[in-house]
């Protein structure tokens, strides 16, 4: 039936009324629009008339208008933007308008316009085929087209692409927060990050980037409110505490969106992002508009992913702040102070480093505690802040050890001594501190950054072997000698895993009837060139390395199987006497270690002597008593070598329990060409038989110092009278001669 037009006014009117309604939330400025391509000119008049004053979703309809195919060719290329084409499918050829719709959307690529076809001939209506393959909105002929029915498919067309807009913008959106994201975690530090927010987050909005703000509030310290990055009229707030922003309505919207904890789209926009731990980030934009619904869910998706990158930021902030700085002290780590001194390499002329360790800090630690400690540290770089001025560069170096860098007459022995000179006033207490200094001059060094704390570590070592709270500079010299210690601490381990250290063995008489008792077993070191490294080099650098522990383990397998060989031999009542060191002593598993090595080896401990040196008896008493007795319960016998060389005293010498002396060869070899020689000599055999011990001389040479000893009431000897040290076949060969 054919509708009358004042039906049709009446349905329009009622379709229009809610358009209006939403219009009310939407810029009036925003009109659709549509393009009418027809080769017939009454239709475009038609069309225009009939839609004049007509809204569409609260906007008006502006027509752009094409009489041809190839003429609205031509428009699409210079005009964006269009919501709807109205194209009739037959113009200057049958398929005119078809083809137009495949170059708009292969070509153009504008999935979003919608196209409402209309045709005078209904003959040539397009295939289902090509509705389909062309996403066609309509079909309708032109006289289908009445004025109500024309708004009615022009509003569900609009509808439509209002609909792909929004989601195609979504979209769009959701790319660029991935995007912003991945770009974002490029950028390291807090205030290039949230630089790169404000950049992302004004290309999301469609904004310049300009009148925002970003305010990191503290964590768990309380720290004050802080400006880390803005743009446009506030860039003079970076870096400012909040509070002291003039600009009320600025202050009070961050801090509210802080205090609330929630995106604010009132009175302009304003963004959190929550951190954990008390930590978050706001940030105030001037949009110049309001923001609907899909704006502030992209938003909300935005401060949502964001918020983990600023979160992983400033957990980078911190390992990085970890990494170069103290955290007691505040002041640069190790790792800074090296590349200050690499800085410092380009003009060093007239520049001192010195490490300043304070003396004898850990006995602070252990009588009043570490946190006393920490404050006695404060207290010293404080002074030291004071007194070598502010051109002086100062790091923590160690735990109780302070690198300082600065010019030649600030960084001296004198200034040192100068900051260590009164006491220090701490919680109450008043210490006394001193400090032990070594120094390099920047510009007679070719060392360069970690090398040159080297070098003031060598002289450090230097000045304490001197004196406790001395100063010493370092020279070519001292360098030379560090480097052949380090170079032969580093061929020590080679040879060690190379087999180039070796077991000899000095055979050990009694000097009256020269008869074989037992066997010193003696460290050697033979290198690859066939050049022997004498032990009192190669020892010590071993024992302060650590090496001494499976080196040791080697010499007491190595001499408890030789052992072994000899009972087998035929000589059962041999005694083999090993060297260990006070760093074997303090090793947890020295004990396991002598226990495994007999067991393994099917020995006993009764033939098995160790020998420790009087020095080390005193240096730790306690220790060496709970060891030695732990040892006396393997049956080990326990001999003090170079006794006369230390300082005991009797009734420590009563506690150890020891079963024989061994004076050493410096006073056999004085006895009968000195009288102290004689008399330290005659003193340890009165010692050793008034306390029921065997007394062993070492180092006897002639015929002469042996009677000597046996007119002294020495009992056993060992040296080149008797037989030199010499390998396990050369022993066993002179023992059955």
């Amino acid at each position: 039936m054919q509708e009358t037009p004042d039906a049709d006014d009446d349905l329009l009117e009622l379709l229009d009324e809610p358009e209006h309604g939403e219009g009310e939330h939407r810029h009036s400025d925003r009109p659709w629009r549509i393009l009418i391509v027809d080769d017939d000119g009454d239709v475009h008049k038609a069309t225009e008339l009939a839609m004049q004053g007509l809204t569409v979703e609260g906007q008006p309809l502006v027509f752009l208008h094409a009489s041809s195919a190839a003429q609205a060719r031509q428009l699409l290329a210079s005009e964006d933007d269009l919501a709807v084409v109205l194209l009739d499918v037959v113009m200057e050829s049958e398929d005119a308008g078809l083809q137009l719709v495949r170059h708009i959307r292969d070509e153009l690529r504008l999935n979003a316009v919608r196209i409402v076809l209309r045709t005078g001939q209904p003959g040539y209506a397009p295939e289902i085929e090509t509705v389909q393959a062309y996403d066609i909105n309509d079909y309708k002929t032109k006289s289908e087209l009445t004025r109500t029915r024309l708004y009615t498919v022009l509003t569900a067309a609009v509808r439509s692409y209002r609909q792909i807009c929004a989601l195609e913008a979504n979209r769009r959106g959701l790319e660029m927060i991935v995007e912003s994201s991945t770009s974002l975690s490029r950028m390291r530090g807090l205030s290039r990050f949230a630089e790169g927010v404000v950049t992302q987050l004004c290309a999301l909005l469609g904004i310049l980037p300009e009148g925002l703000v970003c305010a990191q509030m503290g964590g768990e310290h309380g720290q004050e409110v802080r400006i880390v990055a803005a743009a446009g009229q506030y860039s003079g707030l970076i870096d400012r505490p909040l509070a002291q922003v003039k600009i009320a309505a600025v202050r009070e919207r961050l801090e509210r969106c802080l205090r609330e904890q929630q995106n604010l789209y009132d009175d302009g926009t304003c963004l959190y992002f929550g951190m954990g731990q008390g930590r978050a980030m706001a940030a105030l934009v001037d949009v110049g508009r309001e923001l609907d619904e899909l704006d502030q869910q992209l938003l909300r998706a935005f401060c949502s992913n964001i918020a983990v990158g600023f979160e992983n930021v400033v957990l980078y902030s911190q390992l990085l702040d970890q990494a170069y700085n103290d955290p007691l002290l505040r002041l640069p780590n190790r790792n800074r102070f090296v590349e200050l001194l690499d800085k410092n390499l380009k003009d060093p002329a007239g520049v001192t480093l010195a490490l300043i360790d304070i003396d004898d800090f850990s006995d602070i630690n252990d009588a009043f505690g570490h946190h006393f400690g920490d404050q006695v540290l404060q207290a010293v770089v404080h002074r030291m802040a004071e007194m070598l001025g502010l051109n002086t560069a100062m790091a923590r170096v160690g735990a109780d050890t302070f690198g300082v860098l600065g010019e030649h007459a600030k960084v001296c022995p004198e200034s040192v001594q100068a900051v260590f000179a009164e006491p220090f006033m701490v919680a109450g207490e008043r210490l006394q501190l001193s400090a032990t200094t070594g120094l390099v001059r920047l510009g007679e060094s070719k060392a360069i950054g970690s090398e040159l704390l080297l070098d003031a570590q060598i002289a450090l070592k230097r000045a304490k072997q001197q004196q406790r709270g001395s100063s010493q500079y370092f020279s070519a010299a001292m360098g030379s000698d560090a480097r052949e210690r380090f170079k032969l601490l580093m061929g020590l381990r080679t040879g060690f895993e190379e087999s180039q250290l070796f077991v000899v063995y000095q055979p050990q008489v009694q000097l009256e009837t020269g008869r074989i008792i037992g066997a010193e077993a003696l460290l050697r070191w033979r290198t690859v060139d066939g050049r022997f490294v004498p032990p009192d080099q190669f020892i010590p650098l071993a024992e302060q390395s650590g090496l001494i522990i499976p080196i040791g383990e080697f010499v007491m397998r190595t001499a408890c199987n030789q052992l072994n060989k000899l009972r087998s031999l035929g000589y059962d009542d041999f005694r083999m006497a090993v060297n260990v060191s006070m760093a074997q002593f303090r090793h947890p598993g020295f004990i396991d270690m002598l226990a495994r090595s007999l067991q393994d080896c099917g020995v006993h401990g009764q033939n098995i002597e160790l020998e420790i040196t009087e020095s080390m008896a005193m240096e730790d008493a306690d220790l060496v008593l709970r060891v030695l007795a732990d040892i006396k319960q393997l049956g080990f016998s326990v001999a003090i070598d170079d006794f006369g060389t230390g300082f005991s005293s009797l009734s420590q010498l009563r506690q150890l329990q020891v079963d024989r002396l061994k004076i050493d060869r410096a006073f056999v070899q004085e006895a009968q060409s000195s009288t102290a020689g004689s008399t330290i000599a005659q003193m340890v055999v009165n010692l050793g038989r008034g306390l029921g011990l065997t007394v062993i001389a070492e180092g006897i040479e002639t015929e002469e110092q042996r009677q000597y000893l046996i007119g002294l009431g020495c009992h056993e000897g060992q040296g080149w009278l008797f037989a030199k040290p010499m390998p396990a076949e050369e022993l066993e060969a002179w023992m059955k001669r």
